[in-house]
């Protein structure tokens, strides 16, 4: 019995696998703003001894360009360049967000969007590293 249909199209996959991760990451915050005490931290300025200033938010907003981005380059790089990028914004995006895991007071929803946004940026890593060159026959 067949449970996925994949074509083998592994652009098409890996832009799919950054959409789901990008929208992950939007729901887990959207999540973290339900919470009363964060909401407030929030408001205040600071969160958890982090100081949300324009600088903190522009450097975020580059991070986030980065799974935002992979969403197109994806789809249309060129095969080598196209599983390079994906490795290495994979090792990238994975890595920040495990690092923010080790700074305390996750929430247990914020464990279970990043264990799932970690295990996919894994997933991706796996399918650029594995990724094989398909050259056309000729007949």
């Amino acid at each position: 019995m067949k449970i996925f249909n994949f074509d083998g199209n592994r652009e098409q996959l890996l832009s799919v696998l950054w959409i789901f991760l990008t929208v992950n990451y939007i729901y887990c915050d959207v999540f973290t703003m339900h919470l009363a005490p964060y909401l407030k931290a929030f408001l205040s300025g600071d969160v958890g001894g982090m100081k949300i200033t324009e600088e903190f938010l522009l450097m975020f907003a580059f991070i986030m360009q980065v799974p935002l981005i992979m969403i197109v380059l994806s789809r249309y790089l060129t095969f080598k360049l196209n599983k390079y990028l994906n490795i290495i914004t994979g090792i990238f995006t994975t890595s920040v967000q495990a690092f923010t895991l080790t700074m305390g007071g996750s929430t247990l929803h914020y464990k279970f969007f990043s264990t799932i946004e970690i295990f996919t940026g894994l997933f991706i890593i796996y399918l650029a590293f594995t990724w094989k060159k398909v050259v056309a026959e000729t007949t």
